[in-house]
């Protein structure tokens, strides 16, 4: 029996006791109300010891790119024995167990990639999402800072940045963290996080303001169909001085818009949470 077929099968053995039901455990046959904790099968052959640590850093980009995280530390991590001081391996060692919500883990490979290139920018960046996920947001915003001082034409540093000063209500500073993070790309803020952080707002309130700045940044901008999106979230999220529109002179001239008009008139109602 090779090895890997005898470590699946040692997974098997305790995978029947992990049944959870209103009672307690079971080794039962699960039924609709379990959950059956299923362990991770691995179908990918270990890293070959013949191969350059280029090629299985590669290979580990692949394998991250397709969600398969255990594999890609494998192959992240082979590569590292062979190139101990890329600091791009320990930073995307951390990327992965980010991903996997091992922030422990991941912070000590940001840690470490740091101490390898004392001027990783994206290490800085990717440390300031841990301490933004544990809402330690002065040490968040710290490190985006020193980001963006080593590399300041990076939209996703800006973008980080004044999601940290948001959630600290420092609202006009977050302003034009957005909107340095929007002139650098337009787009910034419909791309898909490949770490799945996502702003901490919690309160519908909060939401809502973030959308009505979005919607005047983009309006600022002549964005008027990401603008208008941005209003009807704001609305929808029960923003209350969301009459402000008519005031503010980011949005001069989105009122000339007959689909501002008519948006407007629509009032989108609230919806609660």
């Amino acid at each position: 029996m090779s090895p890997r077929r005898a470590w699946f099968l040692c997974l098997l053995l305790p995978a029947a006791l992990l049944l959870i039901t209103g009672t307690g455990f079971s080794a039962q046959t699960p039924y609709a109300d379990q959950v059956q904790v299923i362990p991770p099968i691995r179908g990918i052959d270990p890293p070959p010891s013949d191969a350059s640590a280029d090629t299985l850093e590669q290979r580990g980009d692949s394998l991250r790119a397709q969600k398969l995280f255990l594999d890609a530390l494998d192959y992240y991590r082979a590569a590292l024995v062979k190139n101990p001081k890329s600091a791009s391996l320990y930073n995307k060692i951390g990327i992965v167990e980010l991903q996997m919500q091992r922030w422990p883990d991941a912070k000590k490979n940001f840690e470490q990639a740091i101490r390898t290139n004392h001027q990783y920018s994206d290490a800085y960046n990717n440390l300031g999402v841990i301490y933004y996920i544990g809402k330690k947001y002065n040490k968040a915003i710290s490190r985006y800072n020193k980001a963006i001082q080593y590399h300041d034409d990076t939209a996703s540093y800006y973008s980080n940045l004044g999601a940290a000063l948001f959630s600290k209500k420092e609202f006009e500073k977050s302003v034009e963290a957005y909107s340095r993070a929007l002139q650098l790309d337009p787009d910034v803020f419909e791309r898909t996080s490949r770490t799945g952080v996502a702003a901490q707002m919690s309160r519908p309130e909060d939401r809502a303001h973030y959308d009505y700045v979005m919607a005047r940044l983009y309006a600022k901008m002549g964005e008027t169909e990401r603008s208008l999106e941005y209003l009807r979230r704001a609305m929808e999220e029960g923003y209350k001085s969301i009459n402000s529109v008519y005031k503010d002179q980011e949005f001069a001239g989105l009122r000339k818009d007959h689909r501002f008009t008519e948006l407007m008139a629509a009032r989108p109602p609230a919806i609660n949470d």
